[in-house]
């Protein structure tokens, strides 16, 4: 078999695996076992395809479906651009699989689940297909399929009301995301031929090229979550099941990016105001997206607004590239989308292995509050390690693999900085300390996190020990591949090289090397001599331990003579500063009791950090539209004569317009 047959015969496998599980015979656990023995056959059949393609740098081969619908055939292509994010796909996929061996009820009275299954498993073979489409038509068709597989997906729990409204803001925003692609698709197809241009072979001048630039940045850029288009994204993913919610952050928004990326490649030398565009894009996702993250409460949209921050720091890096692109600076064209498209499979990790992670910790406290969490690792010390792993690649520490794709954009920022004059050294002089900022926001969320839901006091009793193993293997296979990407970065970066040559190839020039620019193999040793060293002094702190003599005495109070969990930093107290200093952005809500008399009642305090753009922007807009034209409804009286009438003046009007020409 070919590499597209094999990535063909990949997706069927994953389309086909919930199937079993719709069986009313057949119970839940063993249709659930089918399904992830299922997308585990699809991985490795995929991840042949993989290999023929980016290692064995096999050629682009095309299959096209004829059918009957007048707009034309199915194309599918593999080419290193899709061969690259079929392994994020993969991986995630069977992770998630896993994982919900465990995490899912069981209960033969719960056949919501079984549904779930299958909805999964169309949704992986969806996603493998559009990354194959070579078509204008097959990418609409299975764009289309995959947003309303993961609606269907999110919404199992629909009783609840705010599942429906993050279901329908969902819903809406895919609605606009396909119409701008429908526009875009229009404009590709111009000619008549509904294939993809061919790589560089457009003009990036013209009214026509604007339009494709933008149109492809509002479509793809909802569904990737780019900042001020993020609106759907937090209610989604934190109403969604956890596993759900781990697979649209790993993999659903990157489509977003996959979609952005594949249309940059149509054109020939972008101008340099594209980079710029989305160089800021990136600053402002990146930055903001981390602010809201601090202020919230609800773990898994803390998650989720990290996600926002973490798809900047992708699109920072494509800007960074363009901008090397345009200025001719081939060493910052090469680490910019290096880090750009490596970050896309880091954060597809360690994104995944953190939602994985809360969805483990909900599973055992039954609550997605933070500030009713603590003292969790003693229960669930499996989930605490891996979370803590996901929590440190997040912000991009060492010798983890988030650390290496911000080192490549932070690399490809300096040396970009030293050569390149004008506006272009002005924006790369603002990058620098915009991921600096965003890194270190990032730690300080992820510092209140794990210390209030991990470590500490319980602020409720604690659930009795019951890790899973589906769950914790899922998660511990994520985390080896943090720490393998960390280590051995050069082994990702030989993945990264030939999708970096076929996105915008470069005639007559050789591109550098990402290992001899970035000095990976350097990288590389002082990662495994940090991890040396990491695991010698947990040797020595253990040794200590049991060498030491035990004695029982009395410990210093810190002045409080009845310690008590309330004394505790909450969610709120840990991020009140940060919040504070940028309130002008996030407009925190706090609900105070009133507090009168000598000797008040019990209170509660409580605050929140809403989402500005949607409850303070987008809503307010609509409901005001819809106060002002309530009386456009009239219109609708539901007789059919007036409508017959409706339609006569229309004419009536469009006919005397044309005869007035």
């Amino acid at each position: 078999m070919t590499a597209l047959e094999l990535a063909l015969a990949a997706a069927l496998l994953c389309g086909i695996s919930g199937v079993p599980s719709l069986f009313g015979n057949i119970p839940m656990f063993l249709g659930r076992r089918i399904a992830c023995c299922c997308i585990s056959s699809g991985t490795a059949v995929g991840m042949a395809a993989v290999w023929n393609s980016l290692i064995q740098q096999g050629t682009s081969e095309a299959v096209e479906v004829i059918w009957r619908l007048p707009v034309g055939s199915l194309l599918f292509r593999l080419d290193p651009l899709s061969a690259f994010f079929l392994i994020p796909i993969l991986i995630v996929a069977v992770c998630v699989s896993l994982y919900a061996c465990g995490y899912s009820s069981t209960s033969p009275h719960n056949r919501a689940e079984s549904w779930l299954t299958f909805y999964f498993g169309l949704l992986v073979a969806s996603i493998l297909l559009l990354v194959l489409s070579a078509s204008v038509i097959s990418l609409l068709f299975f764009w289309e399929a995959m947003a309303l597989l993961t609606f269907l997906a999110m919404c199992m729990d629909h009783s609840r009301p705010e599942v429906r409204t993050a279901g329908m803001h969902y819903l809406i925003a895919s609605h606009i995301s396909t119409l701008c692609l429908i526009v875009m698709s229009a404009l590709l197809s111009i000619n008549g031929n509904f294939q993809f241009p061919g790589t560089g072979t457009l003009q990036p001048s013209g009214i026509a090229s604007l339009g494709i630039l933008l149109t492809a940045l509002v479509g793809f850029g909802l569904k990737a979550g780019i900042m001020p288009l993020h609106i759907w994204l937090p209610g989604a993913h934190a109403n969604a099941p956890s596993h759900i919610s781990a697979f649209m952050s790993g993999i659903v928004i990157k489509m977003g990016i996959y979609g952005l990326l594949r249309m940059l490649s149509f054109f020939s030398t972008p101008p340099l105001w594209w980079g710029v565009m989305f160089l800021c894009f990136g600053i402002i996702s990146s930055i903001i997206g981390v602010l809201f993250a601090i202020g919230q409460h609800d773990i898994k949209r803390l998650l989720a607004y990290h996600s926002i921050e973490n798809i900047g720091i992708i699109v920072m890096g494509i800007g960074v590239a363009l901008i090397g692109l345009s200025t001719g600076n081939n060493i910052l064209f090469v680490l910019g989308m290096a880090g750009a498209l490596l970050h896309v499979l880091n954060h597809a990790l360690f994104k995944s292995l953190l939602f994985l992670g809360a969805g483990a910790v909900i599973h055992a406290g039954g609550t997605r509050e933070i500030d009713r969490m603590g003292g969790l690792s003693r229960v669930i010390p499996l989930t605490s390690l891996a979370f803590m792993i996901g929590a440190a690649a997040i912000c991009g520490l060492p010798p983890l693999n988030g650390f290496v794709s911000e080192f490549l954009i932070y690399l490809g920022i300096f040396k970009g900085f030293g050569v390149s004059g004008g506006n272009a050294a002005i924006f790369l002089a603002l990058a620098a300390p915009a991921l600096a900022l965003t890194g270190g926001l990032a730690l300080a969320c992820f510092v209140k996190v794990y210390g209030i839901t991990f470590l500490g006091e319980p602020r409720s009793a604690l659930p009795e020990s019951h890790e899973h193993p589906a769950m914790t293997s899922a998660m511990a296979v994520l985390s080896a591949f943090c720490i393998l990407i960390g280590v051995l970065p050069f082994i990702a970066c030989r993945l990264i090289e030939p999708v970096i040559t076929s996105i915008f190839p470069r005639t007559g020039e050789l591109l550098p090397s990402i290992q001899t620019t970035a000095h990976l193999y350097g990288l590389s040793a002082a990662a495994a001599i940090l991890i040396l060293i990491i695991i010698l002094l947990v040797i020595f702190y253990v040794y200590r331990l049991k060498s030491s003599p035990l004695g029982e005495s009395d410990t210093w109070g810190c002045g409080y003579a009845s310690p008590s969990p309330s004394m505790q930093y909450t969610a709120s107290s840990f991020a009140e500063m940060l919040v504070s200093i940028f309130d002008r952005i996030l407009r925190p809500e706090r609900h105070e009791p009133a507090i009168s008399g000598l000797f008040p009642a019990q209170g509660k305090f409580h605050s929140h950090v809403p989402e500005v753009v949607l409850d303070h922007g987008i809503l307010p807009i609509f409901q005001a539209i819809d106060r002002n034209l309530a009386i456009v409804r009239r219109l609708q009286s539901g007789q059919l004569n007036r409508y017959i009438l409706y339609v006569l003046v229309v004419l009536f009007v469009l006919l005397a317009f044309s005869a007035g020409m």
